[in-house]
């Protein structure tokens, strides 16, 4: 089975097993505050194409500020900081999977002003796959808003401190992704999440 095959199925599988919990917190969401339910933003993704992501609103929507989200911020809504915790804001990106702009194990899709930032040489390795929902580099730095809740400026601090440390570990994983390693990285993601 090819890897995108896999990703079709279980992104499909998920979304239809975890139907009850996205519903329910989509009306938190809408109950909670006005505006839209999705958050819909730019990302880089394969070949350098723009697409765009799915996330559950997790901010209010008259909320300007930096890119890098604390996590005292007081944009976040009240449902925002539990959807926040249990990663359950970043579920619609099962449906970026299906539609092929992301993948179920790659590098995190960026902003466009970060990968800017990219090397010229981990540019190129990064973005000749699809972006993923997890990868080794998510899970080391699952806790990175608490890294930059000090930070006067927390989109500098996120390119200068934290960005580097991530993509010399996206491209050192990526040059020995097999479907073993991937499946591995799924299963550190699953209790991750379950042990939170």
């Amino acid at each position: 089975m090819g890897k995108r095959l896999f990703d079709v199925i279980v992104a499909t599988t998920g979304l239809l097993l975890l139907a009850p919990l996205l519903l329910a917190a989509m009306l938190w969401v809408r109950i909670d505050s006005p505006g839209p339910v999705l958050f819909r933003q730019e990302r880089v993704g394969r070949h350098g194409a723009i697409f765009r992501i799915h996330k559950l609103r997790t901010m209010r929507t008259n909320g300007a500020g930096s890119a890098i989200t604390g996590h005292a911020d007081i944009r976040i809504t009240r449902p925002g900081r539990w959807l926040r915790h249990y990663r359950i804001d970043e579920l619609p990106q099962l449906i970026d999977v299906i539609k092929g702009d992301m993948s179920l194990v790659g590098p995190r899709p960026e902003l466009p002003r970060f990968v800017a930032l990219y090397p010229p040489q981990l540019r190129t390795e990064l973005l000749a796959v699809r972006p993923g929902l997890t990868d080794p580099a998510s899970l080391e730095f699952a806790d990175e808003h608490e890294l930059l809740a000090g930070s006067a400026d927390p989109d500098r601090s996120y390119a200068e401190l934290i960005l580097p440390r991530k993509l010399q570990c996206q491209a050192e994983y990526l040059r020995q992704a097999n479907w073993r390693s991937d499946l591995m990285v799924l299963a550190r993601t699953l209790r991750m999440l379950g042990a939170r």
